[in-house]
């Protein structure tokens, strides 16, 4: 017997992208549940249309978030998705035959991002390989603040699905450094939490011009033409600004405990 699929999304202001989501999993999901952080424009609308369950928690966390919409799925065999993704015809081909012989605890797949309308395939963007189809009951949602990820227990195996999923990353520059703004704030907290006290210039000059070079010559990021240069350097900016943004946390408390 084919086991039963839940796919669970988390949302947050996300009309633009949702109906795109949903519309092409009608054919494997056997129900979609979406965890919603009381989004304030027409998110939750879109998806009642669509016929998806949804169920609206206050954002505790990345972490936490898919922790909790995963528990809300009816079915122990999940599908975690973005709002801003899209599986392709290839992938969703695949899961459908998973569903009738599943043998791993786990399955990975492959992320392609379209960036200000470029699809981005190098500069270290793909493939970004992330485990999404799993047993709920081998595994949970780990990490601290940002850079979540699902981890099977070491006794499971991963098996990958073919097929890319379609990552809607950003429409405009302006966007992305929007959200490097947020994500460097929280990415800065976490480093706090591990403990990071000591910056210096090798943080802020050096990691941040090895990430240019990284990223747009050794990962070939100038083979994607003007986005390639975008991310390269947009993404420089931002380990710059963690380390600042830590820097200055760090000197904030210093001179309070000081006083």
């Amino acid at each position: 017997m084919p086991i039963l699929l839940s796919v669970v999304i988390i949302t947050y202001n996300e009309e633009r992208n949702i109906g795109r989501c949903l519309l092409a999993l009608q054919d494997i999901a056997d129900e979609v549940v979406v965890v919603d952080s009381f989004s304030s424009d027409r998110t939750v609308e879109i998806c009642r249309e669509h016929n998806a369950k949804v169920v609206q928690h206050a954002f505790a966390g990345y972490v936490e978030q898919k922790n909790f919409a995963t528990a809300q799925a009816r079915f122990d065999h999940v599908l975690q998705l973005d709002a801003d993704e899209v599986l392709t015809d290839t992938l969703r081909e695949h899961i459908r035959q998973v569903k009738t012989n599943w043998r791993a605890a786990g399955y990975t797949l492959t992320r392609l991002t379209n960036y200000c309308g470029t699809w981005v395939k190098h500069g270290g963007w793909y493939p970004d390989r992330k485990l999404r189809l799993y047993d709920r009951r081998c595994g949970q949602w780990q990490g601290l603040l940002l850079h979540e990820r699902y981890e099977l227990r070491p006794e499971h195996q991963v098996a990958a699905l073919t097929g890319d999923l379609l990552h809607y990353s950003y429409d405009s520059v302006e966007q992305h450094v929007a959200q490097l703004n947020r994500f460097t704030s929280i990415a800065a907290d976490e480093l706090a939490l591990r403990g990071k006290y000591r910056i210096t210039v090798f943080h802020l000059l050096l990691k941040p011009w090895w990430k240019f070079v990284h990223g747009y010559f050794f990962r070939l990021g100038f083979l994607d033409g003007f986005a390639g240069l975008c991310i390269a350097a947009i993404s420089a900016w931002g380990v710059f600004l963690k380390f600042a943004k830590l820097r200055t946390k760090n000197h904030r408390l210093n001179l309070t405990s000081g006083s």
